[in-house]
């Protein structure tokens, strides 16, 4: 069995700002419900789903699609979901694609009171994309796509996903990610809007990962009811604070990079 890497503390936290849904995954009180995986560090639950997707995780490690950006040259070839009432729901992508992810996120996309499931999906000729997963009523037996971004249109080519929170108050579901953060390093913003992801705006300079870090730097940050956008600039020298407001993207410098322990510390408000 191919393992992938292992990075995350005994104990971590995940927030997406929606409804101040908060998402966690707790490994010293759940381990013993911990599904059978080949990246147990991807498993994602959330307390707060009474029904739909509670859980998501990856699975089927393989190394066909060999561009190790995090760190190693494994990748998962499957999601799997557990809903709140029990029912457990799977995808397994075709041999020219992957999941070149760390976790799935859990939010409410569409509105509908249900979590989708927001992956990074990787295609061996056109990169990355944000691919959105759920159960539609047409095949509820089973995980499907429900929304995706664009390829980037070019092989190990990747993106780095800051987070997902109504950005703007406009009442719809914003996904923020870092196309490219090692090349281009462009912010996006997409918002799921009429059945699928539309680009609302973008920002260029920005970055939140290295290449090799099992991690990404940065998230969103919720302080007095607006959620915005942490990620550091292109040379990894200042923490930025990004919001998004009539379509235009603003950034401001908050202070230094010194590390991920600053970055945490500005999601955190502090």
């Amino acid at each position: 069995m191919m393992m992938k890497r292992l990075y995350l503390p005994s104990i971590f936290l995940l927030t997406i700002f929606s409804n101040s849904t908060s998402l966690i995954a707790n490994e010293l009180t759940a381990n013993k419900r911990l599904p059978q995986t080949d990246f147990p560090e991807s498993v994602m639950t959330t307390n707060a789903a009474k029904n739909g997707i509670k859980t998501a995780w990856y699975d089927d490690a393989t190394n066909r699609y060999a561009h190790g950006v995090l760190g190693d040259k494994i990748e998962a070839g499957a999601l799997h979901a557990k809903t709140a009432e029990g029912k457990r729901l799977s995808i397994t992508l075709d041999k020219s694609q992957v999941f070149e992810d760390i976790q799935p996120r859990l939010a409410d996309i569409d509105g509908d009171g249900r979590n989708e499931i927001i992956t990074i999906r990787s295609h061996n000729q056109k990169g990355a994309q944000i691919a959105v997963f759920g159960i539609t009523k047409e095949i509820p037996n089973k995980l499907s796509l429900v929304a995706s971004t664009p390829y980037i249109g070019q092989s190990y080519r990747w993106l780095a996903p800051v987070g997902i929170a109504d950005f703007d108050n406009d009442g719809t579901m914003d996904i923020a990610y870092i196309d490219r953060p090692h090349l281009a390093k462009i912010l996006r913003v997409w918002s799921y809007r009429n059945g699928s992801l539309q680009q609302v705006a973008q920002k260029q300079g920005l970055t939140n990962h290295k290449i090799g870090d099992s991690f990404i730097s940065g998230g969103v940050q919720q302080c007095d009811k607006e959620s915005s956008m942490i990620t550091v600039d292109s040379n990894w020298e200042r923490v930025i604070k990004t919001t998004l407001k009539n379509g235009k993207l603003t950034s401001a410098d908050i202070g230094s990079y010194t590390g991920r322990a600053n970055v945490d510390a500005a999601i955190a408000c502090n």
